[in-house]
């Protein structure tokens, strides 16, 4: 179950960058919109690495016990 979650986050991730990948032809047509397009990806990752990071500090948490 928990490899499970993180191939899904991976999975997530991946498409993250696929959708920034496709977005990005109308993105590069101003510079406020690239900054929104980075930045929202960036911010999707990186909740994503949080949500991630918060079920490993459950699981040891819960190995403890």
């Amino acid at each position: 179950m928990h490899l499970l979650k993180g191939i899904g986050y991976l999975v997530s991730t991946a498409s993250v960058v696929l959708v920034a990948i496709v977005s990005w032809s109308s993105a590069s047509k101003g510079p406020v919109f690239i900054a929104c397009l980075i930045g929202g990806a960036a911010l999707s990752i990186v909740g994503m690495l949080c949500q991630w990071l918060s079920y490993e500090i459950e699981k040891r948490q819960d190995d403890r016990r």
